[in-house]
């Protein structure tokens, strides 16, 4: 009797103990795939760049929202076609949550690149996709803030250079502070994860 009365004590503590790690393990935040930044987190440089509309577009605009930030050029010959194509579906996949998201290109090539061409780039991957371009002067500070190296390479003529650049995707919480970053190869689909966890917060 006393043998029964122990073996079911032990299997009542073994169902009581697998029920608080699970409840544990349930109210654990998701973890982003991504690369964190540390608290307390950066904020993101503000900028104020030139649209295809002649008007400035300014980040702190979209403060609120939560947005992913690509440097590139409309000449690239893969890394930024890919990426965007990737970004692309991270905005489907968050469907009705995608209006809460800002994807903007800027450009690290402003001899070619017009606001306009920016602009008719991005929106053939996405209408609702924001590309900003401007003089060199009003660029380069923007690319120091982020952090991002670009170098002209020549080519067989003047207008066929390539720009080496740095190629990671930033992502900006809602209230303006740099969150997450990724390699250009990154799967889209942690991408899209990770921002599903920014929306619910």
């Amino acid at each position: 009797m006393n043998k029964k009365i122990f073996f079911v004590g032990v299997a009542v503590l073994l169902v009581i103990s697998f029920a608080l790690t699970l409840s544990l393990i349930l109210q654990r935040p998701a973890s982003f795939r991504g690369t964190e930044y540390a608290e307390p987190y950066p904020v993101a440089e503000n900028f104020s760049l030139t649209n295809s509309k002649g008007a400035q577009t300014q980040l702190s605009a979209y403060q609120g929202k939560v947005v992913i930030l690509f440097f590139g050029y409309t000449y690239c010959p893969d890394v930024c076609p890919t990426t965007l194509a990737d970004l692309k579906l991270v905005t489907e996949d968050l469907k009705e949550k995608a209006d809460q998201t800002q994807v903007i290109f800027i450009s690290v090539d402003p001899k070619r690149d017009t606001p306009d061409a920016v602009q008719k780039y991005v929106e053939r991957f996405s209408p609702g996709f924001i590309g900003l371009s401007g003089t060199l002067e009003e660029l380069t500070p923007v690319w120091a803030g982020y952090g991002i190296y670009r170098e002209e390479v020549p080519g067989t003529s003047a207008d066929s250079y390539i720009v080496n650049h740095s190629a990671r995707i930033l992502v900006i919480d809602q209230t303006g502070n740099l969150r997450l970053s990724y390699s250009p190869d990154t799967n889209w689909e942690d991408i899209a994860h990770d921002i599903s966890i920014l929306l619910k917060r």
